[in-house]
């Protein structure tokens, strides 16, 4: 066997489990938790549209089950419900607060590290598992949405344990059942964000059908398998939904005929790639391209290690490209690779409703990439062309690192030197690594790692350090002080007189109050604690409640206030898209007296429909 064979063969499993609870893998650990968990509460609700949801779930079984924006169940969240579902165990057990409601999602972070360090370290043992976890839990889109109450952190911890189960099913006499379940794995995922969570089956199967030690008829039956476990794990919710009568079930905010089927294949499906989506607001962003990952909106987010694991791919890819067919660390590349290149593609060139966020689902694939494809070009220094593809790989990575920061340039300056100066003079002395002694060869290796994860590691602590609120979180240092957020898709704060009127005798009524979109809502629903009617759902476009719908409500005594709140009209959203809204609007401004409350006009529904408006009076 060559010395190149013997530096890229990968340890085996026994040998991996064996380091499986080492302190260096105790103290990665306990540093993700410390970064996800520290101060936690201080972003309070979060974003409050799913906060929202979380109360009503935590109360109420049927809003649970379906994602109810609010405990009487008159429209769902734009997404399937798994991610409310965890969140609402949690505040059952727990009582609703923010940290009942966030903590799970921090747990969910650590055990994705948790999940790429065992991948990983199977394949090249702890050193390779550590460096793969660390640039994981380091990337500042992680420590953004980790410690956010967003659907992602359960779909990327999903994602994560499929690669995990898959990479699995590639070992030698490794029972078809661990590639079952990725695809159950694949299909929760699917319960939180949908047709985002499809995006790693193509990288999945090329594993499988690549480097499974069954026969290829056995691995292709295995893989039809598998696939009809991700079309039965999320199909049962769909089936589900669409059986339910829709008398007796909340309407399915994002669809425009109450379709759960429509909202994953339109809202939150191809409408997501072509933009057309009905009820939506469009991309804003006018970013499309290759560029998108690294520029202004994305690069932050996910940019920083981003080539480093293109080359780290594609360079372990070709110093396995000897290995026998069903070589686990090739299949591992192929699968990692596969993930990313997929999703980077599709995240860069979609055309709907996109937000910087969504990158956190590259992390874990560029994380296991750059770990293993460093790890192997490391072990092949000694090989010039491998030491020359490392020490490229260090200089573009602190030259990025260094041009990402610039555009905070206020914030710790001398990072950027530092990263610059470490990275280059690591990069030159890895050309000459292979002549060096053990001792002084983990030192240049300890450097290069450093230089290159400073920048992003600064910047994911800054994160974990700002509060964020809202629907748009962004990360990086806070921007004077407050929470980092907000904005556009904020919720309303009310004031305490507005809150005491709101709440008084909110129990008699279904809902406390309704006003147009699902952010309005909820702002009023978490300050009083009763619910509140989303009008049109998330965008206030969505034909749920009809007017006849809200007449009759109103009739029935059943809402006891309508606030005038904040209308989105912008890009698609506009008033013959939103016209059941507009007509609500109307109706009440045109039958019920008004009066303005801490600033804000509401409302009397319960006051004679035959009285005419009148203007605004205080209180």
């Amino acid at each position: 066997m060559s010395a190149e064979q013997t530096r890229t063969r990968p340890i085996r499993a026994a040998g991996a489990r064996g380091r499986v609870c080492s302190p260096a893998l105790v103290a990665l650990l306990i540093g993700t938790a410390v970064l996800y968990l520290w101060d936690l509460g201080a972003s309070k609700w979060a974003n409050a549209f799913y906060a929202a949801a979380v109360q009503a779930g935590s109360t109420d079984a049927t809003a649970m089950l379906f994602g109810s924006s609010d405990a009487a169940n008159a429209i769902t969240v734009d997404k399937t419900p798994a991610a409310l579902w965890v969140m609402d165990l949690s505040a059952r057990l727990f009582g609703f607060n923010p940290w009942s409601m966030l903590v799970p999602q921090a747990l969910m972070g650590v055990a994705a590290v948790a999940l790429i360090y065992a991948g990983v370290c199977r394949l090249l043992g702890p050193g390779a598992g550590l460096l793969a976890g660390a640039i994981l839990a380091l990337t500042p889109v992680a420590a953004l949405m980790f410690r956010f109450n967003n659907p992602d952190a359960l779909l990327v911890l999903m994602l994560v344990l499929a690669a995990y189960c898959t990479q699995r099913a590639c070992e030698k006499d490794a029972s078809r059942w661990w590639l079952v379940a990725a695809g159950a794995a694949v299909g929760f995922g699917f319960l939180a964000k949908m047709l985002q969570a499809l995006l790693v089956l193509p990288a999945l199967g090329a594993a499988y059908l690549l480097a499974g030690h069954r026969p290829l008829r056995t691995r292709l039956l295995d893989t039809v398998l598998a696939a009809l476990t991700v079309v039965v794990s999320a199909g049962w919710y769909v089936a589900l939904v669409e059986l339910w009568p829709a008398a007796a079930r909340p309407y399915i905010g994002g669809s425009q005929h109450n379709s759960i089927v429509e909202l994953a294949l339109g809202y939150n499906g191809v409408g997501r790639l072509t933009g057309n989506e009905p009820g939506g607001l469009g991309n804003l962003n006018h970013d499309v391209g290759w560029g998108r990952l690294l520029g202004y909106g994305m690069g932050a987010d996910i940019g920083w290690l981003l080539p480093a694991a293109v080359i780290c791919i594609a360079a372990g890819i070709v110093l396995t490209r000897r290995a026998p067919r069903t070589d686990p660390t090739r299949a591992a590349l192929v699968l990692w690779g596969g993930w990313l290149a997929v999703t980077a593609v599709v995240f860069s060139f979609m055309n709907g409703i996109v937000h910087p966020y969504y990158t956190v689902a590259l992390a874990p694939a560029i994380a296991a990439g750059t770990g293993i494809g460093a790890t192997l070009l490391w072990r092949n220094r000694t090989d010039i062309r491998a030491a020359t593809s490392l020490a490229g790989t260090v200089v573009v990575t602190v030259v990025l690192a260094a041009q990402l920061l610039s555009r905070t340039a206020d914030w710790m300056p001398w990072l950027r030197a530092a990263v610059a100066v470490g990275g280059v003079g690591a990069a030159a002395l890895i050309l000459v690594a292979g002549r060096l002694g053990p001792v002084a060869a983990r030192v240049v290796a300890g450097v290069a790692v450093v230089s290159c994860l400073a920048a992003p590691a600064a910047y994911a602590v800054a994160t974990a350090a700002t509060p964020h609120s809202g629907a748009l979180p962004s990360v990086g240092p806070s921007r004077g002080g407050g929470f980092s957020g907000g904005g556009l898709l904020s919720s309303p704060t009310p004031r305490p007189a507005l809150i005491r009127v709101l709440s008084a005798d909110a129990d008699r009524f279904t809902w406390a109050a309704a006003v147009v979109g699902s952010n309005n809502a909820a702002g009023y629903q978490l300050a009083t604690g009763a619910p509140v009617m989303a009008v049109g759902g998330f965008n206030g476009t969505d034909p749920s409640p009809t007017l006849d719908q809200f007449v009759r409500a109103v009739s029935e005594g059943r809402i006891h206030y309508f606030i005038q709140g904040r209308v989105m009209t912008m890009g698609r959203s506009d008033a013959s898209e939103a016209k059941e809204s507009v007509a609500i609007r109307n109706w009440v401004d045109a039958h019920f007296p008004a009066q303005t409350v801490d600033g804000t006009v509401i409302y009397d529904l319960t006051a004679d429909i035959s009285q005419p408006a009148h203007s605004a009076g205080q209180r």
